[in-house]
């Protein structure tokens, strides 16, 4: 029998890693122990209770780390506690943007398994966690926006008038962008995009938003949907063209990101100058430095009338809808994981997201760290 241990997040994590839905198919029909911690999803709706009567026991911190094989959390919850055994973490630690997260696992018997690296193949489409949570975040980004934006999102016409409708332009086209195009053209908006990759507007435009497309871009089919780096010259004539649509914008959502690597900056401070007061930018890639010049991180600021809102977890804000679709995530990556019965070191899947084996740093893109 496999003991596993689910690590409570930290006070600023509304979500957890298993609904006790999961962890009563674990307990029943994976041969599983799951030890939790007190209170562990009540942020995201789930009591004690409900764990309890799923199979779950409630245990210590210390007794998690004694006792359990693998150690299951969203964030890097470790801190250095002593450990009993061999140990198997899994999270979403993002430690290609963030190698001194390795430090603190460079133990012996510890091996460390980041769902943020899982390969985007169509085998490990159900453990992509990274797309489940930017799906919710393209959809928050698009609602946070309209309740900043100072006026409304659709035309109106009344008897004291009409009120055009917001123009929203989304920046980067990929799982989170399209989700905010759907969105914004569900509540009624004038909705643009651009995205680096041509392909991307195809998708664009099924979902009725105007591609804007910028000759000359670098794409590369081996980089799982996410755009790369380009040419200075490419760049040049990207940022007079954006710069052109986004003093238009009413909203503006911006989710471009490369993994690993600081985020494209897309949006400078003198084009936020031309925007309208009262325009409001979202910035999804926030964490990575955010693609727009003025934008903190976890912090929404007013720059000259123009609302930036720089957060790259508004799924933490839809911790019930997001609850659900990481415990999925997790779930299939634990049978995954189960069923190779031990053999990590053949399997594409577990290969693409280990990071640490033992202690020592194994994965290709981190060795330089």
């Amino acid at each position: 029998m496999h003991t596993i241990a689910i690590l409570k997040e930290p006070d600023n994590e509304n979500r957890v890693c298993f609904t006790p839905e999961a962890v009563q198919r674990m307990v029943s029909t994976m041969n599983t122990q799951v030890l939790v911690e007190e209170r562990i999803g009540v942020r995201a709706g789930f009591s004690d209770k409900e764990y309890k009567e799923a199979g779950a026991v409630i245990a210590s911190t210390a007794d998690l780390y004694k006792n359990a094989d693998i150690l299951f959390s969203i964030n890097p919850i470790y801190k250095g506690q002593e450990l009993t055994g061999t140990k198997k973490f899994v999270g979403i630690y993002n430690m290609a943007f963030h190698p001194q997260r390795l430090n603190v696992y460079k133990k012996p018997d510890v091996s460390v398994f980041s769902l943020d690296m899982v390969p985007r193949t169509t085998k490990a489409q159900s453990m992509d966690v990274l797309s489940s949570m930017a799906s919710i975040s393209g959809y928050k980004a698009m609602i946070k926006a309209a309740e900043i934006y100072g006026s409304v999102i659709p035309m109106f016409t009344t008897a004291a008038g009409t009120l055009r409708p917001a123009t929203v332009l989304v920046l980067g086209a990929g799982v989170a962008g399209l989700q905010a195009i759907a969105t914004a053209k569900r509540l009624g908006a004038v909705v643009e995009a651009f995205d680096v990759r041509t392909a991307a507007g195809e998708e664009v435009r099924s979902l009725g938003a105007k591609f804007i497309e910028v000759e000359g871009s670098i794409e590369n089919e081996t980089a799982g949907g996410y755009a790369v780096e380009q040419t200075d010259d490419y760049m040049k004539k990207q940022k007079a063209l954006l710069n052109e649509h986004i003093s238009r914008a009413s909203i503006v959502i911006s989710t471009a990101n490369i993994p690993g690597r600081k985020a494209p900056m897309l949006i400078d401070a003198s084009t936020v100058e031309n925007m309208a007061p009262g325009s409001v930018i979202v910035d999804l890639a926030s964490e990575q430095g955010g693609n727009c010049e003025l934008t903190q991180d976890e912090r929404m600021i007013d720059h000259q009338g123009v609302k930036i809102v720089g957060s790259s977890y508004l799924s933490n804000q839809m911790p019930f809808a997001s609850t659900r679709m990481l415990s999925n995530n997790y779930l299939s990556f634990y049978k995954h994981m189960m069923g190779l019965n031990g053999d990590t070191d053949s399997d594409p899947i577990m290969k693409g997201c280990k990071v640490i084996e033992n202690g020592q740093v194994v994965h290709p893109a981190l060795l330089k760290n």
